[in-house]
């Protein structure tokens, strides 16, 4: 059965379905969208959405901690490079 079979399968289901299995598709659709790929790091290594928000959520920590450079001070740093 191809893509095209099964999304008119699954649509036929959808269709019928009483709330408990639409939130049952609900919660596996939103389960999948987390660990799909969506970026790569700078060494090639895949970031799912679930790592990416993590990953955002630990650097706007770090911008309220005050913990990041300046543009002013990174400029001051490389003349001495």
């Amino acid at each position: 059965m191809g893509a095209l079979e099964l999304r008119e399968s699954v649509l036929e289901y959808i269709n019928t379905a009483d709330e408990r299995l639409l939130k049952v598709v609900k919660a596996v659709i939103e389960s999948y969208q987390e660990e799909e790929i969506v970026a790569f790091s700078v060494e090639g290594k895949p970031i799912t959405r679930s790592d990416y928000k993590a990953q955002l959520a630990d650097a706007k920590l770090e911008i309220e901690r005050g913990e990041y450079t300046s543009q002013e001070d990174l400029e001051d740093e490389a003349k001495n490079w």
